[in-house]
């Protein structure tokens, strides 16, 4: 005779009101749900959705987006946060644990336009949208002649400003816009190796108190250890520079067998006029199966681009 299971306590996620976070919170729900689990959503509006007039850079960075569902978590009317990984901060608060990276959807930046097919079919001057300093450094190496002007809001005000033609072009990140049914959107996207990727980007991270074992346990099953291994070397490289979105940089993980290879890029916006200095690249591979190992692999790479001229924050 078997003894029946206790009930499984409810789960409650706290998450931005976005079409974009509801959309990841919805999709955890659902894969909870399918494992037995009571689950509700706790929708809540960040002061990084608030403040709309001023980048991210200059405001506090993107630890606005998650401060207060933190607050959900530490008073105990949450259970559990999910975020895109690109907007966790390097440092957890004291108290609060990354529980479970999901497996990654499509890491790249896209290029949206109405008129456009692809960044080289731009006219000279044209107005690209983008508050990412990383995009912001990118976009320069590869066509200087172009002006880069600031762009917030959620996916689907982006890109209406887009459509109003406020921009001739504006550059999201693919994830987002595949999560959405918006892939019809994208007119190119960016190879890693001419846009390289921000830490995390297209990876969700749920985000638990370190203290509850019981739900580290219930969002096993959910990890994917090759995301990550692979997020956790990228945002180490991030971490050791001093990251946060006030800092132009990118890095990217790809699997070769169980060898990771890391890439990073660092640039300077210090003097926007200026003609763009020369991005400061760095790499380097090793074989990865431990969170230690990926988390060596990028302060490996951050000491190459420190070596290079890169400065850390």
């Amino acid at each position: 005779m078997t003894t029946p299971h206790a009930p499984l306590p409810p789960i409650v996620i706290a998450t931005r009101e976005s079409q974009l976070a509801l959309w990841q919170a919805e999709h955890v729900q659902a894969l909870l749900r399918a494992r037995g689990h009571d689950v509700a959503l706790l929708g809540m509006t960040t002061k990084g959705d608030q403040i709309l007039d001023r980048s991210l850079s200059k405001v506090g960075g993107k630890g606005l987006f998650v401060k207060e569902l933190e607050v959900a978590l530490e008073e105990g009317r949450a259970g559990i946060a999910v975020h895109s990984l690109k907007d966790v901060p390097m440092e957890l608060p004291e108290g609060f644990a990354l529980a479970c990276v999901m497996e990654r959807e499509d890491p790249r930046d896209a290029f949206v336009s109405p008129r456009h097919a692809s960044l080289d079919a731009l006219p000279q001057g044209a107005v690209v949208g983008t508050s990412s300093l990383r995009r912001q450094v990118l976009l320069r190496a590869l066509r200087p002649d172009l002006r880069i002007e600031p762009l917030r809001g959620n996916v689907n005000t982006r890109l209406r400003k887009l459509d109003e033609g406020q921009y001739d072009a504006i550059v999201l990140a693919a994830a987002g816009l595949k999560r959405l049914g918006l892939a019809d959107r994208i007119r190119a996207v960016f190879e890693p190796s001419q846009m390289l990727p921000a830490a995390g980007q297209g990876a969700l991270g749920i985000e638990i108190r370190s203290s509850r074992a019981d739900l580290a346990a219930a969002l096993a099953p959910l990890a994917h250890q090759a995301t990550w291994l692979t997020v956790t070397a990228e945002r180490a490289v991030s971490r050791a520079m001093g990251g946060s979105c006030s800092m132009p940089l990118a890095a990217h993980g790809t699997w070769q067998g169980d060898t990771l290879h890391l890439q990073a890029a660092w640039g300077d916006l210090d003097d926007p006029q200026a003609p763009p200095a020369p991005l400061v690249r760095a790499e380097d591979s090793a074989r990865v199966t431990t969170l230690a190992e990926a988390d060596a692999l990028g302060l490996a790479v951050a000491a190459r681009l420190q070596a290079g001229g890169a400065r850390k924050a």
